[in-house]
């Protein structure tokens, strides 16, 4: 088995794939940079697991020109650089870490918070240039303000907490009903919340639906002298509306750590019109890398993908049929992903009975595009097997785990 795995991710990932029973004869190849379509294609020659991070593009084309791949990590939150219906339909399950950098986030957002409502970016800066500026003008407690969370899940519910601990009131607003925490109030429109909220903050996914989610009418709808921070994803922020808005003064304080179009990597250059800017924060996409986080999100995926080598759990993809069954002893496990159309187990039972089978145990899951079945069998059965069920009409891939 080769893995290869991009973009630094923690040694913590590493390890976990080394202590696997497969650990021992496992070929992990490390880079520390993202790769674009062509070198990925390029690097994937014999690979089994794939582990990125953000940069990195897992497209329909780069899967297509991979057929030793079997499983991807993404070693993140997101998976919109993943194109996963392709992936399913090849027969590879993708992993994601949705809560292991929450924290890390969240702290980020509260720091940022702080930073902007007391102007200490300018403070800081004056000071280091040499410039005593002892004055409290513009400087606020955060305690009593009302800060509004755009996306209350994982991230923007805990964001909510650690603010309510900082006496700051909170309102929100989810396009999925989510229930409110603590003294959190749900709002029913992303503008009731723009209005009343003297700094908001966005914690959305990245489907494409929300590309400029916040624009020049959304920005037209915050109170005068509001802040603004981002920390979920580049686009979903018009930054030109965002920029006209700062330029103003409408934008008191904004801190942005994603943008739509981020360097590959630590030696590139990054360019903004924000840059230098008073009361304006720029992080290099560093919400959720902390050493805590990252040792977390590298253990978490890397036991996935190995779950899912090791027994055929897909509890945890995000793009496949979800199973997670305990292993059966003196038996083998044989897996059979197909496309989600009538007839197919009945075709497997058949091909079972006529290759001398006995069935232990069977599991079949389906989603809209594929159906995934586990099937814990005798040992003893004819080698005809595994190529009969290879023939089963609309066979994605056919794996005998042990």
């Amino acid at each position: 088995m080769k893995i290869l795995l991009l973009e630094n991710i923690h040694t913590s990932g590493v390890e976990v794939l080394h202590k696997t029973p497969f650990g021992e004869t496992v070929e992990i190849e490390t880079r520390k940079q993202g790769l674009d379509e062509d070198d990925l294609i390029k690097a994937l020659d014999g690979v089994t697991l794939l582990g990125i991070r953000s940069r990195t593009h897992v497209t329909e084309r780069v899967l297509e020109n991979a057929p030793h791949l079997q499983a991807i990590g993404a070693y993140c939150i997101g998976t919109n650089q993943i194109d996963l219906d392709a992936a399913a339909l090849r027969g590879i399950p993708a992993f994601n870490a949705p809560y292991s950098n929450t924290r890390s986030v969240a702290e980020m957002v509260i720091g940022h918070i702080i930073f902007l409502m007391r102007g200490l970016y300018n403070k800081i800066s004056s000071l280091h240039a040499g410039e005593w500026i002892k004055s409290a003008v513009g400087a606020k407690e955060v305690r009593g303000k009302n800060l509004g969370i755009i996306g209350f899940g994982n991230i923007g519910s805990q964001v909510s907490v650690l603010a309510e601990g900082l006496g700051m009131r909170v309102y929100y607003y989810d396009s999925v009903d989510k229930l409110s925490i603590g003294n959190a109030v749900k709002m029913s429109s992303m503008e009731e919340v723009l209005n009343i909220a003297d700094v908001v903050t966005l914690h959305v996914d990245g489907s494409p639906e929300n590309a400029n989610l916040v624009g020049e009418k959304e920005f037209a709808q915050m109170k005068d002298g509001a802040m603004f921070i981002n920390l979920s994803r580049g686009h979903v922020v018009d930054l030109d509306a965002l920029h006209k808005h700062v330029e103003s003064g409408r934008i008191a304080g904004v801190a942005l750590d994603v943008f739509p179009k981020e360097p590959a990597g630590n030696e590139k250059t990054f360019a903004s019109p924000f840059q230098n800017m008073p009361n304006v924060l720029l992080t290099p996409h560093i919400g959720g890398s902390t050493e805590e986080a990252q040792n977390n999100i590298g253990e978490f995926v890397s036991s996935k993908l190995a779950e899912y080598m090791l027994a055929g759990s897909t509890f945890s993809a995000v793009n496949f049929p979800r199973i997670q069954l305990p292993a059966v002893k003196n038996t083998h496990r044989l897996l059979h992903i197909h496309k989600n159309v009538p007839g197919v187990l009945s075709q497997l039972n058949t091909i079972f009975a006529q290759n001398s089978v006995n069935v232990i145990s069977q599991f079949l899951r389906t989603d809209e595009n594929i159906g995934y079945v586990i099937a814990d069998v005798d040992k003893e059965y004819h080698d005809s097997l595994c190529d009969d069920l290879k023939r089963v009409s609309n066979t994605i891939r056919v794996r005998i785990l042990y």
